[in-house]
């Protein structure tokens, strides 16, 4: 992809959409959004082949396989240089553009979102955990479904109106287990914990602290824990999230809070975490906040948000 491909940026934020649209942005994951049925080519093909693929089918870009894996991408700028450098009859490996940024299936759609207003690429390539090519992601995808299940969404609220809903307990506990590297998972608890307080009539702007420090912290326990658990207490005057994990724990606490720190690895990084804003954020959105750590042991994090507290999120 390249960047007479690249488009504007997607209408839609992770962090200010209303609170709906971001319920059903962790919710929904890549998988359940992609298209999958893709136009591929294959790396001894030549580019002129590829040209008439593009061509035929009226696409911009064409991933390229060997076998199920992805080897690289052939865009129609790729094909323009494979003409201006008279190249157009040489195999695909030789010209396509290998270094290809790609999603995974099992991602949540945030992540796609935030991919589409980074690169601003016209379609993303969308992998499975063994890195076969399962689907391709385009805005077009994005913003289709998530009309669906916006409309979905409105018609459930509308027979909750219509029946009337059971008053619930001002009192709840929850708790959502967390695996390593199982993106599958992330946001489910963040998702869960939202909806449960929304049923519950409490401000949206207290949601959306609450959300933001249980995602945080999901993700975290994802990215650099060997699993652990979320928990999440309902009480009439706060909310209160706990994270604990197992895993090789912090080394440096004061370190790790600071804004842009990050112990992450290049496998995280190249999947758009390790911005080092984890815990900063978590505690940035808390009225109360405490973490305890013990190196090969693991960590917990206390996270507080006081019903009527006047604190804002930012």
């Amino acid at each position: 992809m390249s960047a007479s491909e690249q488009l504007e940026d997607i209408p839609i934020s992770t962090v200010d959409s209303p609170s709906v649209v971001l319920e059903l942005i962790h919710q929904l994951k890549i998988k359940d959004v992609m298209t999958t049925t893709v136009i591929t080519g294959e790396k001894k093909q030549t580019m002129k082949h590829i040209q008439a693929l593009l061509r035929e089918n009226k696409i911009a870009g064409i991933p390229i396989l060997e076998g199920r894996q992805l080897v690289g991408i052939v865009s129609t700028e790729d094909i323009i240089h494979a003409l201006e450098k008279g190249q157009i009859d040489a195999p695909a490996e030789e010209t396509m553009t290998k270094n290809v940024i790609h999603l995974q299936d099992d991602m949540p759609l945030s992540f796609a979102i935030t991919y589409l207003n980074k690169y601003r690429y016209g379609r993303f390539p969308v992998l499975n955990k063994n890195n076969e090519l399962v689907g391709i992601l385009t805005s077009t995808d994005v913003i289709r479904n998530l009309l669906i299940e916006m409309n979905r969404e409105v018609q459930r609220l509308e027979r909750l109106q219509k029946t009337g809903e059971v008053a619930l307990s001002k009192y709840s506990e929850m708790e959502f287990a967390t695996m390593h590297y199982n993106f599958e998972m992330a946001g489910k608890a963040s998702t869960e914990i939202k909806k449960a307080l929304k049923q519950r009539n409490y401000d949206p702007k207290l949601i959306r602290r609450v959300a933001i420090a249980c995602y945080e912290l999901e993700i975290n326990q994802v990215v650099h824990s060997d699993g652990g658990v979320i928990r999440c207490s309902i009480v009439p005057d706060k909310i209160i999230i706990t994270a604990v994990d197992t895993g090789p724990g912090i080394e440096d606490v004061n370190q790790a809070l600071k804004e842009g720190y990050s112990t992450a690895n290049e496998y995280i990084r190249s999947l758009g975490f390790g911005a080092g804003m984890g815990l900063a954020n978590t505690k940035r959105v808390s009225d109360e906040f405490s973490i305890n750590s013990t190196l090969g042991k693991g960590t917990t994090v206390r996270s507080v948000v006081l019903v009527n507290s006047t604190k804002d999120e930012n």
